[in-house]
Protein backbone atom coordinates (compact mmCIF):
# COMPACT_ATOMS: atom_id res chain seq x y z
CA UNK A 1 0.00 0.00 0.00
CA UNK A 2 1.12 3.56 -0.75
CA UNK A 3 0.63 5.11 2.67
CA UNK A 4 1.86 8.25 4.38
CA UNK A 5 4.95 8.07 6.57
CA UNK A 6 3.17 8.36 9.92
CA UNK A 7 0.26 6.00 9.18
CA UNK A 8 0.74 3.10 11.59
CA UNK A 9 -2.23 0.86 10.80
CA UNK A 10 -5.64 0.13 12.29
CA UNK A 11 -6.73 -0.27 15.89
CA UNK A 12 -10.00 -1.69 17.19
CA UNK A 13 -11.98 0.90 19.13
CA UNK A 14 -13.57 -1.87 21.20
CA UNK A 15 -10.79 -4.34 22.07
CA UNK A 16 -7.70 -2.25 21.32
CA UNK A 17 -6.02 -4.80 19.05
CA UNK A 18 -3.76 -3.35 16.34
CA UNK A 19 -3.71 -4.60 12.75
CA UNK A 20 -1.72 -4.15 9.57
CA UNK A 21 -3.88 -2.09 7.19
CA UNK A 22 -2.55 -4.05 4.21
CA UNK A 23 -3.98 -7.27 5.62
CA UNK A 24 -7.13 -6.22 7.52
CA UNK A 25 -9.54 -4.12 5.56
CA UNK A 26 -12.77 -3.66 7.50
CA UNK A 27 -14.13 -4.69 10.94
CA UNK A 28 -11.99 -6.15 13.72
CA UNK A 29 -11.38 -9.85 12.98
CA UNK A 30 -11.23 -10.57 16.73
CA UNK A 31 -14.37 -8.89 18.09
CA UNK A 32 -16.07 -7.31 15.03
CA UNK A 33 -15.48 -3.86 16.47
CA UNK A 34 -14.93 -0.62 14.58
CA UNK A 35 -11.37 -0.07 13.32
CA UNK A 36 -9.71 3.32 13.50
CA UNK A 37 -6.64 4.47 11.54
CA UNK A 38 -3.69 5.25 13.82
CA UNK A 39 -0.54 7.32 13.38
CA UNK A 40 2.89 7.83 14.86
CA UNK A 41 2.27 11.44 15.83
CA UNK A 42 5.88 11.87 16.91
CA UNK A 43 6.81 11.43 13.24
CA UNK A 44 4.53 14.29 12.14
CA UNK A 45 6.23 17.67 11.85
CA UNK A 46 3.37 20.02 11.06
CA UNK A 47 2.93 23.63 12.11
CA UNK A 48 0.65 26.52 11.25
CA UNK A 49 3.15 28.19 8.95
CA UNK A 50 3.59 25.03 6.87
CA UNK A 51 -0.15 24.67 6.38
CA UNK A 52 -0.64 28.36 5.63
CA UNK A 53 2.00 28.14 2.90
CA UNK A 54 0.01 25.52 0.99
CA UNK A 55 -2.77 26.25 -1.52
CA UNK A 56 -6.22 25.91 0.04
CA UNK A 57 -7.25 23.58 -2.76
CA UNK A 58 -8.25 20.16 -1.39
CA UNK A 59 -8.68 18.25 1.85
CA UNK A 60 -5.61 16.26 0.76
CA UNK A 61 -3.46 19.25 1.77
CA UNK A 62 -3.58 17.58 5.20
CA UNK A 63 -2.08 14.34 3.89
CA UNK A 64 0.30 13.91 6.86
CA UNK A 65 -2.80 13.16 8.96
CA UNK A 66 -4.42 10.88 6.39
CA UNK A 67 -3.58 7.25 5.59
CA UNK A 68 -2.69 7.73 1.92
CA UNK A 69 -0.51 10.08 -0.04
CA UNK A 70 -2.23 12.72 -2.12
CA UNK A 71 -0.56 11.54 -5.31
CA UNK A 72 -2.20 8.11 -4.94
CA UNK A 73 -5.65 9.37 -3.90
CA UNK A 74 -8.86 8.89 -5.86
CA UNK A 75 -9.82 12.54 -5.66
CA UNK A 76 -11.80 15.31 -7.31
CA UNK A 77 -10.28 18.04 -5.12
CA UNK A 78 -13.03 17.70 -2.54
CA UNK A 79 -13.00 19.73 0.64
CA UNK A 80 -11.82 23.29 1.29
CA UNK A 81 -15.45 24.38 1.42
CA UNK A 82 -16.39 27.88 2.57
CA UNK A 83 -17.14 28.86 6.15
CA UNK A 84 -19.95 31.34 5.70
CA UNK A 85 -20.47 34.14 8.22
CA UNK A 86 -24.14 34.43 9.22
CA UNK A 87 -24.67 37.67 11.15
CA UNK A 88 -28.47 37.45 11.11
CA UNK A 89 -28.32 34.04 12.79
CA UNK A 90 -25.82 35.39 15.33
CA UNK A 91 -28.37 38.06 16.25
CA UNK A 92 -31.13 35.44 16.47
CA UNK A 93 -29.06 33.21 18.74
CA UNK A 94 -27.67 36.06 20.82
CA UNK A 95 -24.03 35.12 20.25
CA UNK A 96 -20.94 36.79 18.83
CA UNK A 97 -20.67 34.79 15.58
CA UNK A 98 -22.47 32.02 13.73
CA UNK A 99 -20.80 30.40 10.75
CA UNK A 100 -22.05 27.64 8.49
CA UNK A 101 -19.54 25.21 7.01
CA UNK A 102 -21.14 24.70 3.60
CA UNK A 103 -20.35 21.17 2.50
CA UNK A 104 -22.78 21.45 -0.39
CA UNK A 105 -19.88 22.88 -2.44
CA UNK A 106 -18.20 19.45 -2.72
CA UNK A 107 -18.09 17.58 -6.08
CA UNK A 108 -21.32 15.63 -5.52
CA UNK A 109 -22.72 18.43 -3.34
CA UNK A 110 -22.32 16.72 0.04
CA UNK A 111 -19.73 16.06 2.70
CA UNK A 112 -19.96 12.37 1.82
CA UNK A 113 -17.23 13.06 -0.75
CA UNK A 114 -14.69 13.51 2.05
CA UNK A 115 -15.30 10.02 3.33
CA UNK A 116 -15.56 8.36 -0.05
CA UNK A 117 -12.33 9.79 -1.44
CA UNK A 118 -10.41 8.05 1.38
CA UNK A 119 -12.52 4.88 1.41
CA UNK A 120 -12.35 4.40 -2.37
CA UNK A 121 -8.62 5.12 -2.27
CA UNK A 122 -8.32 2.30 0.28
CA UNK A 123 -10.38 0.04 -1.98
CA UNK A 124 -8.05 0.87 -4.87
CA UNK A 125 -4.98 0.16 -2.73
CA UNK A 126 -6.47 -3.22 -1.81
CA UNK A 127 -7.06 -4.09 -5.47
CA UNK A 128 -10.87 -4.02 -5.39
CA UNK A 129 -12.81 -4.13 -8.64
CA UNK A 130 -16.28 -3.65 -7.11
CA UNK A 131 -17.51 -1.58 -4.16
CA UNK A 132 -20.84 -1.91 -2.36
CA UNK A 133 -22.88 -0.07 0.25
CA UNK A 134 -26.36 0.72 1.48
CA UNK A 135 -27.16 4.40 1.79
CA UNK A 136 -29.97 6.81 2.55
CA UNK A 137 -28.91 8.55 -0.67
CA UNK A 138 -25.95 10.91 -0.64
CA UNK A 139 -23.27 8.40 0.35
CA UNK A 140 -24.42 6.13 -2.44
CA UNK A 141 -24.20 8.91 -5.00
CA UNK A 142 -20.73 9.86 -3.79
CA UNK A 143 -19.56 6.24 -3.78
CA UNK A 144 -20.70 5.72 -7.37
CA UNK A 145 -18.89 8.90 -8.44
CA UNK A 146 -15.57 8.00 -6.83
CA UNK A 147 -15.81 4.39 -7.95
CA UNK A 148 -16.31 5.61 -11.50
CA UNK A 149 -13.24 7.80 -11.21
CA UNK A 150 -11.24 4.83 -9.95
CA UNK A 151 -12.46 2.55 -12.74
CA UNK A 152 -14.44 0.34 -10.36
CA UNK A 153 -17.98 -0.98 -10.50
CA UNK A 154 -20.30 0.22 -7.73
CA UNK A 155 -23.34 -1.50 -6.24
CA UNK A 156 -25.62 0.82 -4.31
CA UNK A 157 -28.67 -0.14 -2.24
CA UNK A 158 -31.05 2.74 -1.63
CA UNK A 159 -34.42 2.86 0.15
CA UNK A 160 -37.33 3.87 -2.04
CA UNK A 161 -37.64 7.15 -0.13
CA UNK A 162 -34.16 8.29 -1.27
CA UNK A 163 -34.26 11.52 -3.25
CA UNK A 164 -34.60 11.61 -7.02
CA UNK A 165 -31.25 13.36 -7.46
CA UNK A 166 -29.40 10.60 -5.62
CA UNK A 167 -31.08 7.86 -7.62
CA UNK A 168 -30.53 9.62 -10.92
CA UNK A 169 -26.87 10.35 -10.31
CA UNK A 170 -26.02 6.82 -9.16
CA UNK A 171 -27.23 5.74 -12.61
CA UNK A 172 -25.43 8.59 -14.35
CA UNK A 173 -22.15 7.55 -12.71
CA UNK A 174 -22.69 4.01 -13.98
CA UNK A 175 -23.60 2.48 -10.64
CA UNK A 176 -25.60 -0.72 -10.29
CA UNK A 177 -28.51 0.61 -8.22
CA UNK A 178 -31.06 -1.44 -6.29
CA UNK A 179 -34.01 0.50 -4.89
CA UNK A 180 -35.43 -1.33 -1.88
CA UNK A 181 -38.94 -0.81 -0.53
CA UNK A 182 -39.04 0.66 2.95
CA UNK A 183 -36.39 2.56 4.85
CA UNK A 184 -32.61 2.53 5.34
CA UNK A 185 -32.79 -0.61 7.47
CA UNK A 186 -34.40 -2.48 4.59
CA UNK A 187 -31.71 -1.27 2.21
CA UNK A 188 -29.13 -2.41 4.75
CA UNK A 189 -30.58 -5.92 4.84
CA UNK A 190 -30.46 -6.10 1.04
CA UNK A 191 -26.84 -4.92 1.11
CA UNK A 192 -25.88 -7.58 3.66
CA UNK A 193 -27.54 -10.32 1.62
CA UNK A 194 -25.80 -9.18 -1.56
CA UNK A 195 -22.45 -8.94 0.24
CA UNK A 196 -22.83 -12.53 1.38
CA UNK A 197 -23.43 -13.62 -2.19
CA UNK A 198 -20.53 -11.52 -3.55
CA UNK A 199 -17.66 -11.77 -1.09
CA UNK A 200 -15.34 -10.09 -3.61
CA UNK A 201 -17.29 -6.82 -3.37
CA UNK A 202 -15.47 -4.27 -1.21
CA UNK A 203 -17.81 -2.70 1.39
CA UNK A 204 -17.91 1.08 1.79
CA UNK A 205 -20.49 0.93 4.55
CA UNK A 206 -20.33 3.38 7.48
CA UNK A 207 -18.00 2.07 10.20
CA UNK A 208 -17.49 -1.12 8.22
CA UNK A 209 -14.73 0.56 6.26
CA UNK A 210 -12.35 2.32 8.67
CA UNK A 211 -11.79 5.21 6.32
CA UNK A 212 -14.95 7.29 5.95
CA UNK A 213 -14.69 9.04 9.31
CA UNK A 214 -11.01 9.58 8.57
CA UNK A 215 -11.84 11.69 5.54
CA UNK A 216 -14.47 13.70 7.37
CA UNK A 217 -12.08 14.80 10.10
CA UNK A 218 -10.66 17.26 7.58
CA UNK A 219 -13.76 19.43 8.11
CA UNK A 220 -12.40 20.41 11.50
CA UNK A 221 -8.90 21.08 10.20
CA UNK A 222 -10.37 23.53 7.70
CA UNK A 223 -12.68 25.25 10.19
CA UNK A 224 -9.79 26.04 12.53
CA UNK A 225 -7.60 27.35 9.73
CA UNK A 226 -10.47 29.42 8.33
CA UNK A 227 -10.93 30.93 11.80
CA UNK A 228 -7.23 31.89 11.83
CA UNK A 229 -6.38 29.12 14.30
CA UNK A 230 -9.13 29.96 16.77
CA UNK A 231 -11.15 26.97 17.97
CA UNK A 232 -14.91 27.60 17.73
CA UNK A 233 -16.73 27.46 21.05
CA UNK A 234 -19.27 24.98 19.73
CA UNK A 235 -19.96 22.90 16.64
CA UNK A 236 -23.52 21.73 16.01
CA UNK A 237 -23.63 18.68 13.78
CA UNK A 238 -26.68 16.95 12.18
CA UNK A 239 -26.34 13.42 13.49
CA UNK A 240 -27.54 10.20 11.92
CA UNK A 241 -24.68 7.71 11.97
CA UNK A 242 -22.40 10.35 13.47
CA UNK A 243 -19.46 9.71 11.14
CA UNK A 244 -18.59 13.37 10.71
CA UNK A 245 -18.97 14.14 14.39
CA UNK A 246 -16.55 11.37 15.31
CA UNK A 247 -14.17 12.53 12.59
CA UNK A 248 -14.13 16.08 13.94
CA UNK A 249 -13.70 14.83 17.51
CA UNK A 250 -10.66 12.85 16.44
CA UNK A 251 -9.31 15.80 14.44
CA UNK A 252 -9.68 18.20 17.36
CA UNK A 253 -7.72 15.87 19.64
CA UNK A 254 -5.03 15.46 16.98
CA UNK A 255 -4.61 19.20 16.55
CA UNK A 256 -4.53 19.72 20.31
CA UNK A 257 -1.92 17.02 20.81
CA UNK A 258 0.19 18.41 17.96
CA UNK A 259 0.09 21.84 19.58
CA UNK A 260 -1.86 23.48 16.76
CA UNK A 261 -4.79 24.42 19.04
CA UNK A 262 -5.24 24.66 22.79
CA UNK A 263 -8.85 23.66 23.39
CA UNK A 264 -11.49 21.26 22.07
CA UNK A 265 -14.78 22.71 20.82
CA UNK A 266 -18.02 21.70 22.47
CA UNK A 267 -19.63 19.18 20.12
CA UNK A 268 -23.42 19.00 19.88
CA UNK A 269 -25.36 16.25 18.13
CA UNK A 270 -28.57 17.52 16.51
CA UNK A 271 -31.26 14.99 15.63
CA UNK A 272 -34.89 14.87 14.55
CA UNK A 273 -37.29 14.04 17.38
CA UNK A 274 -38.77 11.25 15.28
CA UNK A 275 -35.44 9.41 15.40
CA UNK A 276 -33.16 10.59 18.20
CA UNK A 277 -31.39 7.60 19.80
CA UNK A 278 -28.26 9.64 20.56
CA UNK A 279 -30.24 12.37 22.31
CA UNK A 280 -32.10 9.82 24.41
CA UNK A 281 -28.88 8.03 25.39
CA UNK A 282 -27.16 11.31 26.24
CA UNK A 283 -30.03 12.60 28.36
CA UNK A 284 -30.44 9.29 30.17
CA UNK A 285 -26.72 9.02 30.91
CA UNK A 286 -26.35 5.78 28.96
CA UNK A 287 -23.07 4.63 27.43
CA UNK A 288 -24.88 3.19 24.40
CA UNK A 289 -28.16 3.92 22.65
CA UNK A 290 -31.34 1.89 22.49
CA UNK A 291 -32.49 1.38 18.87
CA UNK A 292 -35.56 3.37 17.83
CA UNK A 293 -38.33 0.90 17.10
CA UNK A 294 -40.45 3.10 14.83
CA UNK A 295 -38.32 5.89 13.31
CA UNK A 296 -40.31 8.64 11.63
CA UNK A 297 -38.72 11.77 10.23
CA UNK A 298 -38.74 13.43 6.84
CA UNK A 299 -34.97 13.91 7.21
CA UNK A 300 -33.82 10.70 5.56
CA UNK A 301 -30.15 11.32 6.31
CA UNK A 302 -30.94 11.42 10.03
CA UNK A 303 -33.26 8.44 10.12
CA UNK A 304 -30.64 6.04 11.49
CA UNK A 305 -32.46 4.16 14.27
CA UNK A 306 -29.48 2.02 15.29
CA UNK A 307 -26.20 4.00 14.91
CA UNK A 308 -23.39 1.49 15.15
CA UNK A 309 -20.82 3.70 16.90
CA UNK A 310 -23.00 5.36 19.53
CA UNK A 311 -20.53 4.77 22.42
CA UNK A 312 -17.91 6.72 20.48
CA UNK A 313 -20.41 9.49 19.64
CA UNK A 314 -21.48 9.79 23.27
CA UNK A 315 -17.84 9.91 24.36
CA UNK A 316 -17.26 12.80 21.96
CA UNK A 317 -20.22 14.76 23.33
CA UNK A 318 -19.26 14.25 26.97
CA UNK A 319 -15.50 14.67 26.64
CA UNK A 320 -15.97 18.03 24.91
CA UNK A 321 -18.66 19.26 27.35
CA UNK A 322 -21.11 19.42 24.47
CA UNK A 323 -24.53 17.85 24.34
CA UNK A 324 -27.40 16.59 22.23
CA UNK A 325 -30.63 18.18 21.06
CA UNK A 326 -33.59 17.10 18.95
CA UNK A 327 -36.33 19.12 17.30
CA UNK A 328 -39.47 18.22 15.39
CA UNK A 329 -39.66 18.00 11.60
CA UNK A 330 -41.74 21.21 11.15
CA UNK A 331 -39.18 23.17 13.19
CA UNK A 332 -36.33 21.65 11.17
CA UNK A 333 -37.92 22.57 7.85
CA UNK A 334 -38.75 26.05 9.07
CA UNK A 335 -35.12 26.48 10.17
CA UNK A 336 -33.99 25.55 6.67
CA UNK A 337 -36.35 28.14 5.20
CA UNK A 338 -35.25 30.83 7.63
CA UNK A 339 -31.56 30.27 6.91
CA UNK A 340 -32.31 30.65 3.20
CA UNK A 341 -34.41 33.79 3.78
CA UNK A 342 -32.04 35.47 6.20
CA UNK A 343 -28.64 34.39 4.94
CA UNK A 344 -29.28 33.15 1.40
CA UNK A 345 -27.64 29.81 2.14
CA UNK A 346 -29.41 26.66 0.99
CA UNK A 347 -29.40 23.81 3.53
CA UNK A 348 -30.40 20.23 2.87
CA UNK A 349 -33.29 19.38 5.27
CA UNK A 350 -31.26 16.92 7.34
CA UNK A 351 -28.70 19.65 7.99
CA UNK A 352 -31.40 22.13 8.85
CA UNK A 353 -31.73 19.98 11.98
CA UNK A 354 -28.42 21.47 13.10
CA UNK A 355 -29.72 25.01 12.58
CA UNK A 356 -32.96 24.11 14.35
CA UNK A 357 -30.99 22.46 17.14
CA UNK A 358 -28.79 25.54 17.53
CA UNK A 359 -31.93 27.71 17.78
CA UNK A 360 -33.25 25.39 20.49
CA UNK A 361 -29.95 25.48 22.39
CA UNK A 362 -29.97 29.27 22.25
CA UNK A 363 -33.55 29.41 23.55
CA UNK A 364 -32.56 27.12 26.43
CA UNK A 365 -29.83 29.56 27.41
CA UNK A 366 -27.03 27.16 26.49
CA UNK A 367 -24.91 30.01 25.10
CA UNK A 368 -23.54 32.95 27.12
CA UNK A 369 -23.44 35.49 24.32
CA UNK A 370 -19.79 35.77 23.33
CA UNK A 371 -19.46 32.44 21.51
CA UNK A 372 -18.46 31.52 17.99
CA UNK A 373 -20.83 28.76 16.83
CA UNK A 374 -20.24 26.62 13.74
CA UNK A 375 -23.13 24.74 12.11
CA UNK A 376 -22.49 21.98 9.59
CA UNK A 377 -24.49 22.07 6.38
CA UNK A 378 -23.72 18.63 5.02
CA UNK A 379 -25.33 19.00 1.61
CA UNK A 380 -26.71 21.39 -1.00
CA UNK A 381 -30.31 22.40 -0.43
CA UNK A 382 -31.30 21.91 -4.04
CA UNK A 383 -30.87 18.15 -3.62
CA UNK A 384 -34.15 18.11 -1.71
CA UNK A 385 -35.68 21.45 -2.66
CA UNK A 386 -39.08 19.75 -3.00
CA UNK A 387 -39.13 18.98 0.73
CA UNK A 388 -38.63 22.61 1.75
CA UNK A 389 -41.04 23.79 -0.94
CA UNK A 390 -43.70 21.38 0.31
CA UNK A 391 -43.24 22.83 3.79
CA UNK A 392 -43.92 26.31 2.43
CA UNK A 393 -46.95 25.10 0.48
CA UNK A 394 -48.38 23.54 3.64
CA UNK A 395 -48.33 27.05 5.10
CA UNK A 396 -50.09 28.51 2.08
CA UNK A 397 -46.97 30.19 0.75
Amino acid sequence: METTAAFAGLECVDCGTAFDAAEVTHRCPDCDGVLDPTYDYDAIDLDRETLESRPFDSMWRYEELLPFRRESAVTMDEGTTPLVDCPALADEFGVERVLIKDEGRNPTNTFKDRGQTVAVTAASQHGASDVVLASAGNAGQAASAYAARAGMDSHVYLPSRAGFTNKAMVNVHGGDMSVVGGRIGDAGEAYEEASTDHDDWYPLQTFVTPYRHEGKKTMFYEVVEQLEWETPDAIVYPTGGGVGLIGMYKAAKEYRDLGLIDDLPELYAAQASGCDPIVEAYEEGWDEHEPVEHPDTICGGLEIPDPGASPWILEALRETDGGAVSTADPDILEAGVQVAKQEGLEMVPSSAAAASGAWELAERGEFDGDETIVILNTGAGNKEADVLRSHLMSQGV
